[in-house]
């Protein structure tokens, strides 16, 4: 699974410059000290494998940040609808999708911070020393469950589907004729050698992954 993303300058509530930053303060270094961020971003962009979402909306995010002792606790949800198109006929479909925000950031770096016996490496990060975390980063694709992967971006990455479709019965198109069978019986041959003979024969046994 890759990951790419694409995204446009807007002036956000909690962002610099879109790219979704909160700045850690002070007292959120104190044991049990919490906080509330909340904004939007606009994302234009989101790749996953093969299918490409478009967002014609901003993405709304919340989340609280807790300092747990030896860490900041990223904890929220990110919202927005994806439009895409369906694997089978091609129509498009909008999907509402809404994620958790999740984030584990030691305090102390490298160097100094105690890792957790229980997490794995992928599980957590260090705590930048200018305090400041990207929720969202103008960065080359990466690999889906990297170190450093967004979070806003793997929060609605993890909601879309697999194959994304207009309704689990699509009919597809016609292997011969190209007409979207969920309109009605487009009265195509239904003879093998014209299916053949067809320029949208390739779409008869084509994989579409969803089996």
């Amino acid at each position: 699974f890759g990951i790419e993303v694409a995204f446009t300058e807007r002036n956000e509530k909690m962002a610099t410059d879109a790219t979704a930053i909160i700045a850690i303060p002070e007292a959120l270094l104190e044991t049990a000290a919490t906080r509330h961020f909340e904004g939007t971003l606009d994302l234009a962009e989101l790749a996953a494998g093969p299918d490409t979402y478009t967002f014609a909306a901003p993405v709304s995010w919340s989340l609280e940040a807790t300092n747990t002792g030896d860490a900041i606790l990223i904890q929220g949800t990110a919202a927005g609808d994806a439009a895409t198109q369906c694997a089978r006929c091609l129509e498009d479909v909008t999907y509402g999708l809404e994620g958790d925000i999740e984030g584990y950031f030691l305090i102390g770096g490298e160097e100094e911070a105690e890792t957790p016996e229980d997490m794995e490496g992928d599980e957590f990060d260090f705590l930048p020393a200018n305090r400041k975390i990207a929720l969202i980063a103008n960065t080359a694709p990466v690999a889906f469950g990297a170190i450093g992967v967004p979070l806003i971006v793997a929060a609605l990455l993890l909601e879309v589907p697999l194959v994304p479709l207009c309704d689990d019965d699509c009919k597809g198109l016609c292997p011969q004729c190209g007409a979207n069978l969920n309109e009605g019986p487009c009265g195509c041959s239904r003879d093998e050698a014209d299916v053949e003979a067809s320029p949208f024969a390739a779409l008869k046994n084509f994989d579409f992954g969803d089996k």
